[in-house]
């Protein structure tokens, strides 16, 4: 019972919070409604019903005493005046064989409970033919009487005016309620959509608004922020200076080695400047991330055809399965088509083919790349894409001349986007599946 009242409560902050306001309010309603109008108005029903059941004893009294049936009529029509009733007498017509009422009638139930009770001899009373008024047939010896009355007299004439004050009332102070728990939660999101946007490696105008405990949030929210940011500067401001202090020295030697002449020492020798200069732009690729680039909208449906067509002008075995149609998406273009490359060498490296789409979520998008090698073990998929870890000689991410980057790279720049990089066997080639997760 627990789980099935869970799942219907609403999921967002304001609409538990407005739910905290409104029910209160509805019990309260409720609860006077019940017990204040059912029983105050049902009480004060009954005592007015009762003054006209003696009033009516009266008539009858009178009627019994006058004797001849013109006397009667005389004395009927005497009374009629002080009673405030038109007294038909004798009376004419139809008569009805059971009570009559409108079905939202509340107080016309204890009107006509409380007449039958003191009027044993009572046919019918009629709450329901003509608006506001009420009519009531007896028997007697002389005839049929019929009485005419206003049903002010019967029963208290506003309950339901008590009611719509009430909603009103309750409707005005639930906007004014509405208004303030507004003006409380308005922080609170702002300060979630400046989160969100942050993982997702956006950085928009925040400045901390709402009650004590808000804004200290917000100014933790501001102070990780300037620290992370300044954590990539610095990174970006070591990568120019790597940049700058490694690849003069390697430039140098390779201009050195191309006045020696050729022979197997200079090919060698070559052959490890290559290397080195592989293994530094790795090194750059890791540190640089995406931090240097700003987000844009983008089709990621034309982004990935364009990555596996330059795949495939390369030479290598890479095909586009289906794609679902998104839209523009706003990511960083470059750190994107950087870890899809990554993907792709990995598995055209390990495997003699790879099968690349992409499945649109409502929040996500997920780019699957999968090759038909051998794989990763379940329990080495989280270790696989630590930097600089090495495999077995399967899946060495030193074969090839690589240092174990590419999905740390890649797993990288899904971090940046908010998203995460997820390893798991193709179903389809029996290889890796590698699933980039973006943010939408």
């Amino acid at each position: 019972m627990r789980f099935q009242l869970k799942s219907y409560m609403p999921r967002s902050l304001f609409g538990r919070a407005a739910l905290i306001l409104v029910v209160p309010i509805v019990t309260i309603q409720l609860v006077v409604s019940i017990i204040f109008i059912q029983r105050h108005f049902e009480g004060v029903t009954r005592q007015l019903s009762q003054g006209v059941m003696i009033e009516t004893r009266y008539l009858l009294s009178e009627l019994a005493s006058a004797g001849s049936p013109g006397a009667s009529q005389q004395r009927m029509a005497e009374l009629a005046g002080p009673l405030a009733m038109q007294i038909d007498f004798p009376a004419a017509g139809p008569v009805p064989v059971a009570d009559s009422l409108s079905f939202f009638d509340l107080s016309g139930r204890a009107v006509i409970a409380t007449l039958h009770e003191g009027l044993p001899q009572l046919i019918a009373v009629d709450l329901s033919s003509t608006a506001h008024m009420v009519q009531i047939w007896l028997p007697t010896p002389q005839g049929l009487l019929k009485l005419t009355l206003s049903r002010s007299r019967l029963s208290a004439s506003n309950p339901h005016q008590l009611l719509v004050l009430m909603v009103l009332a309750s409707v005005l102070m639930t906007l004014i309620a509405y208004v303030f728990l507004r003006n409380q939660l308005t922080p609170i999101t702002r300060l979630a959509a400046a989160a969100a946007a942050f993982g997702k490696g956006e950085t928009v105008p925040y400045r901390p608004r709402g009650a004590t405990e808000v804004r200290a949030a917000g100014n933790a929210f501001l102070d990780m922020r300037a620290r992370i940011e300044r954590q990539i500067e610095q990174r970006t401001l070591m990568l120019s200076g790597v940049s700058h202090d490694l690849r003069t020295p390697l430039t140098r030697l390779k201009l050195g080695l191309s006045f020696l002449p050729e022979g197997e020492e200079a090919t060698a020798l070559r052959r490890d400047v290559d290397d080195m200069e592989r293994l530094v732009n790795e090194f750059l690729a890791f540190v640089r991330g995406d931090a240097m680039e700003d987000t844009q909208a983008v089709d990621p449906v034309a982004l990935v055809g364009q990555v596996v067509e330059n795949a495939v002008r390369v030479g290598q075995a890479v095909t586009l399965g289906e794609c679902d149609v998104v839209g523009d998406v706003r990511l960083r273009p470059a750190a994107v088509v950087r870890a899809l490359e990554n993907l792709i060498g990995n598995a055209v490296r390990y495997g003699t083919k790879a099968h690349v789409s992409l499945k649109a979520g409502e929040r996500s998008l997920r780019i699957l790349v999968e090759d038909n090698g051998p794989g990763i073990a379940p329990e080495l998929r989280d270790t696989a894409v630590l930097p600089f870890t090495r495999l077995d000689a399967a899946r060495d991410p030193n074969q090839g001349g690589g240092v174990g980057l590419g999905l740390s790279i890649a797993a990288d720049i899904a971090r940046s986007h908010g998203g995460a990089l997820r390893l798991s066997q193709s179903e389809a080639l029996g290889g890796l599946k590698a699933e980039l997760v973006l943010a939408r």
